[in-house]
């Protein structure tokens, strides 16, 4: 039996870890520990999880403790990205299997410091990097192992957030680089860690340009240069186009959904937890990230990335290019086809060879959420890895510590306008 205890209660982590793991895999799996700085939290937890009444909580302080009480041998990192690297490194120290959201850690002084705490602990480090699993991207590591485009030479990689799923990120605790990284650590690791693992080479050099283009004081679409206010009680929500666009007059509840915001916005209502406000204003000066990069990345075997994010476009999804000595892989996808007001098609992997006719493979698409990765990768986490996948799928945390370097390398290319090395940020994994 996997004893499990849970360190930081999200939603995210009831909805992608607690709730699979007490309704689906409750033979192999028990949910012993449930531990947050907020008492609030847990009882929130135990209400919309009622199997879990009983289970023992505890505070950050009480870590070692939980751990001698409850006999847990897996932990579960789903608090606040800063919050992870200290209960990863206490989790290894007490040579325990931890399961951490991405991103892994928010530095990458911390990353590195987690892969080194790995070699001296009996423990493992496993990153939830969820979008592996997803039907097309799985397809896509399949043509490259088979060698249908030979060796890699460069990717192209655009990712386009909505403006929903965009001004969230600056309603919330994600919008102050001390807590999350920025977003070129907190989401696009995201996107680092499926190309990595694509091509399989290890990332070597990044330049980057970025700037914060539509939220902060100086947003275009600001309506007055005002700080501290908040969407539920804000006077100016008719002059405000992105709340405008999103959300009911009415009640304030959100038009449209999106299991990254669920309960974490106006469907949970700011007084769902204790001293945090998830619905801060856009516009508010003190944000500290940006939200438009444009990336260039070179590999240790010689591959290319170009790869840009922004956090306020009229739809959501991906334009993606692999291009190699035979050929080139190319799919785009739309996300959350609820809030895009056009046709959108079906997504397929068109394969051009260098000599001959292109080939468009429609993947036979998986159940569930994040293109169907969310089940394949709760079963691996909660039955084990499937041994007849063929090639390996789950991220360790040096899979974790890549992804990390190349997303404050593109924060600090950004602000000192200059390339910046892997091996300056994590000169202990050479």
């Amino acid at each position: 039996m996997n004893r499990i205890a849970v360190c930081g209660i999200s939603n995210r982590g009831m909805g992608m870890f607690v709730e699979p793991c007490v309704k689906k895999y409750n033979r192999e799996n028990k949910i012993v520990g449930l531990l947050d700085i907020d008492d609030k939290r847990v009882a929130i937890c135990k209400e919309r999880i009622p199997q879990l009444e009983d289970v023992a909580s505890y505070t950050p302080d009480q870590f070692d403790q939980m751990i001698d009480e409850t006999e847990a041998n897996t932990i579960i990192v789903t608090g606040r990205d800063d919050t992870h690297l200290f209960y990863i490194l206490k989790g290894l120290k007490r040579n325990l299997t931890v399961i951490t959201e991405k991103p892994m850690v928010t530095t990458a002084a911390d990353a590195a410091e987690v892969v080194e705490a790995e070699k001296n602990s009996k423990g493992k480090v496993i990153v939830a990097f969820n979008y592996r699993y997803n039907a097309v991207h799985r397809k896509i590591k399949e043509m490259i192992l088979e060698g249908k485009i030979g060796r890699v030479t460069s990717v192209d990689l655009n990712w386009y957030i909505d403006t929903y799923h965009g001004a969230s990120y600056f309603k919330r605790w994600n919008r102050l680089r001390e807590l999350s990284g920025g977003l070129s650590i907190h989401k696009s690791t995201h996107h680092f860690d499926l190309v990595n693992w694509w091509i399989n080479q290890n990332p070597a050099q990044v330049f980057a340009f970025g700037d914060l283009n539509y939220f902060g004081p100086n947003g275009e679409r600001n309506p007055s240069k005002k700080n501290g206010r908040h969407c539920v009680t804000c006077d100016e929500q008719l002059d405000c186009d992105y709340y405008s666009r999103w959300f009911s007059r009415t009640n304030g509840t959100a038009v449209a959904k999106d299991d990254h915001l669920k309960g974490n916005s106006f469907e949970g209502a700011y007084a769902d937890y204790t001293d945090y406000r998830p619905d801060q204003c856009i516009f508010d000066e003190d944000i500290t990230i940006e939200d438009t990069y444009t990336v260039t990345v070179k590999y240790d075997e010689g591959a290319l990335l170009s790869y840009s994010v922004n956090f306020s476009l009229p739809y959501e999804g991906y334009r993606l290019a692999i291009n190699g000595t035979k050929g080139r892989i190319e799919t785009t996808e739309f996300h959350e086809p609820s809030r895009i007001s056009f046709p959108i098609p079906e997504q397929t992997v068109d394969f051009f060879p260098i000599f001959g006719g292109k080939e468009s493979i429609h993947v036979v698409q998986s159940e569930g959420t994040h293109g169907g990765g969310d089940p394949l990768i709760q079963e691996d986490l909660f039955l084990g890895e499937n041994p007849n996948r063929g090639f390996d799928i789950m991220a360790g945390a040096e899979a974790g510590a890549w992804s990390i370097a190349m997303g404050e390398a593109v924060w600090r290319s950004v602000k000192d306008n200059r390339p910046y090395t892997i091996k300056e940020l994590v000169p202990q994994m050479y």
